[in-house]
């Protein structure tokens, strides 16, 4: 999860730049089409099939993804950057929710607070970090932007749900960033398109290592939420913002304030703890234990 941070961080910083020609719309779009053909030679190289037993089982993670992936996009166009991203990252407290609710369901719930503790623990760290804020008016977003993370916490759970019925993990990334080429075609039909001729090279450039850069992120995601802890992961995914920091403040010039520098120091501390608490994970999610 730690690798997939990086690459999504990575990620974040080839869209930053690209923006400055293209749309989000058009970006979504360019990044499921290379990522499509990107895990398409994968999943051939690795000598694998496309076809799958669960073919409804995909279509409902892709859904529930994209949907989730277009509340964040509503939310980050109607809100605070920082207040957007912390909305999302919200995702980990929503699976310690979920995990804790499963663990009650059979009588183990006494052996989460460690793990969910390390949960909580990095989302302080993101607030921290990010310092988000929400205006009276802007409460319509604030709940897209919330469930944008809770649609995210449902994905990765389905994520963990594939990995469980035998599915790879190039498979799972496939078939998810053909749903996401789909609904950039379609934003792209209700937008407007930037012509290529004044498109800059420098921002054309990114294309394609976006959409590598997503396929890295999307595997090493995968395969975390397939065979991993699912709390302890879900701790891990907060170090995006750990990364994205580091990015800010070398690439961008941006200046961390020493409530980021305590934030991100939070953030690490809950990824060592619940490492240090890996021994102690119970099963990773209902699904796991109705396998």
């Amino acid at each position: 999860m730690v690798v997939a941070s990086f690459f999504f961080a990575s990620m974040a910083v080839g869209i930053k730049f690209a923006s400055h020609s293209f749309s989000i719309f058009e970006l979504v779009f360019y990044r499921g089409i290379v990522s499509v053909i990107f895990m398409a030679v994968v999943v051939r190289a690795r000598g694998a099939s496309l076809r799958t037993p669960v073919p409804m089982m995909h279509v409902t993670r892709s859904a529930v993804g994209v949907v989730s992936l277009g509340s964040w996009f509503y939310a980050i166009a109607h809100l605070p950057l920082a207040t957007a991203m912390t909305l999302n990252y919200m995702s980990g407290v929503w699976i310690a929710a979920f995990i804790v609710g499963g663990a009650l369901l059979y009588g183990q719930s006494e052996k989460q607070g460690p793990l969910l503790f390390t949960v909580l623990m990095g989302f302080a760290g993101v607030v921290l970090t990010l310092r988000p804020t929400i205006d009276h008016d802007q409460l319509f977003a604030g709940v897209v932007g919330l469930l944008s993370g809770m649609g995210a916490a449902l994905a990765y759970m389905q994520v963990t749900a594939l990995g469980r019925a035998g599915e790879p993990e190039e498979r799972t990334v496939f078939y998810f960033s053909v749903g996401t080429a789909i609904v950039g075609a379609v934003g792209m039909l209700f937008t407007d398109m930037t012509p290529w001729v004044n498109v800059r090279w420098q921002d054309a450039a990114w294309v394609v290592p976006i959409g590598v850069l997503a396929s890295l992120g999307q595997w090493c995601m995968t395969r975390a939420y397939s065979h991993g802890a699912t709390l302890v992961v879900a701790s891990m995914q907060y170090s995006g913002i750990v990364f994205a920091s580091v990015f800010s403040l070398t690439l961008f010039g941006d200046h961390i304030t020493l409530m980021g520098w305590i934030g991100i120091a939070v953030i690490v501390g809950s990824g060592i703890l619940a490492s240090i608490l890996r021994s102690r994970a119970l099963p990773d999610t209902p699904a796991a234990e109705m396998q």
